[in-house]
């Protein structure tokens, strides 16, 4: 345990003054400037903590629905083609550490109709018992036997919820798919029309894929789109966050022949604009931790002021300007890691209660910060990462400890001799 006694002269006077300075109404108000400077170092940090924590909580809420949906890395054939023997392929993708499972897939943008309604959507082909290993919606669906029944040659549809409101089509119904290009025929091009029944309606809570995604047969979007087989691979990896790397992997390990996009990449929109978010708030909150460690050069420099004679005295005694300086750095810097840690203990304790607190809140008040009528996300999520804690806390030593060095400079600075020429 850190005993003052033992510690070098500097640590000893740097630490008493930091603790001491409240028995005068000078040295009162020193104090008082000092507390509030390690409040709002504490007060930065924890704010920085909090909003990152609640950004990141926001993130993983819409990129676990949006991954309910996708597969985490798409193989395509460069050349746009079907891919000639995909279970090879398959194979060699699940070679790869950290892929988990592969699926074969059609996706094509198309119309779909009822009547006078009209809406365009991505079209899925999948094959049932493989695409349940790759998205928590079609795990879902499998689970309740609702994926099963789209068999090859039964033109079965399962559309997203929002997409068969826009409809106005149930469980049942039939619906017209009208795909891209036409056939030609006597009497010109015709558009290629194909009557499906409504075998299912699903919802992952995220809008894009709720209003714009149906699921088919992958035998029957390979006859329909005549692509001559599967256009594509899904795979579903272990960890999320190792796509690109895995992704850029697997670019090298199937060759030139194929294009690998992960999920980063597909929803590359959604993707950097939550990155950019996010970088920019930290600069803003950083800027915040700054001003409130640059008030402790305030502080030191009254305690440098008030302290005139006692420097003096330490000079005269044989204290170096070096050890002068060392003094109030010790008491600065002190500041700062009391100010720093607890700005830490803060954040983290509003962090991991913020749904509860908010909670609190909106029962007090009356008011609902989330409705559910607009937002899927009714509970506020949080998310602390150390890979977000550490940087903050090292940034608000690091600004306390250069707000130290110009006091401390200019107090090692002191002529004994004119300090104690009044005194």
């Amino acid at each position: 345990m850190f005993s003052p006694g033992s510690a070098p002269f500097e640590w000893q006077v740097g630490w008493r003054y930091t603790r001491a300075g409240r028995a005068g109404r000078r040295n009162g108000f020193i104090s008082f400037i000092s507390f509030v400077s390690v409040v709002g170092i504490a007060l930065g940090v924890a704010a920085l903590i909090i909003v990152l924590s609640v950004m990141n909580g926001f993130q993983k809420e819409v990129r676990d629905r949006m991954l309910a949906a996708i597969a985490h890395i798409e193989v395509h054939s460069a050349d746009g083609a079907a891919l000639p023997d995909w279970p090879a392929l398959a194979a060699q993708a699940t070679a790869e550490p950290g892929v988990r499972a592969a699926a074969p897939f059609v996706a094509v943008q198309s119309l779909l109709a009822r009547g006078e309604l009209m809406r365009g959507a991505v079209v899925r082909g999948v094959l049932p018992e493989q695409e349940a290993r790759i998205t928590e919606l079609a795990a879902g669906l499998a689970r309740d036997g609702t994926l099963a029944q789209l068999q090859p040659g039964a033109w079965r549809i399962m559309l997203g919820g929002e997409l068969a409101r826009a409809l106005g089509v149930r469980v049942g119904d039939p619906v017209t798919l009208i795909a891209p290009g036409g056939q030609v025929t006597p009497a010109g091009v015709t558009p290629r029309l194909k009557q499906f029944t409504v075998a299912g309606i699903f919802s992952v809570g995220h809008y894009e894929y709720d209003s714009a995604l149906a699921l088919i047969h992958l035998d029957d979007a390979a006859r329909l789109y005549r692509t001559d087989g599967a256009t594509g691979l899904q795979l579903r990896l272990d960890d999320v966050q190792q796509a690109r790397r895995i992704g850029a992997a697997l670019a090298e390990r199937l060759g030139p022949g194929v294009l690998v996009r992960d999920w980063t990449r597909t929803n590359a929109a959604w993707y950097d604009a939550v990155q950019i978010e996010k970088r920019m708030m930290g600069i803003i909150l950083t800027l915040i931790v700054a001003v409130a460690a640059f008030n402790l050069v305030s502080t030191l420099v009254m305690t440098v002021t008030d302290k005139r004679a006692d420097i003096a005295i330490l000079r005269t005694l044989g204290a170096s300007p070096r050890s002068v300086m060392g003094i109030f750095v010790v008491q600065g810097a002190t500041a700062g890691v009391i100010g720093t840690l607890s700005g830490v203990l803060l954040g983290l304790l509003v962090a991991f209660n913020v749904g509860s607190i908010v909670g609190a809140i909106e029962r007090l008040l009356g008011v609902a910060f989330l409705p559910g009528s607009i937002y899927v996300i009714t509970r506020m999520p949080s998310q602390p990462l150390a890979s977000d804690i550490v940087p903050i806390a090292l940034i608000s030593l690091a600004l306390a400890f250069l707000a130290t060095l110009y006091p401390s400079w200019r107090a090692s600075r002191i002529n004994p001799a004119e300090a104690l020429r009044y005194e």
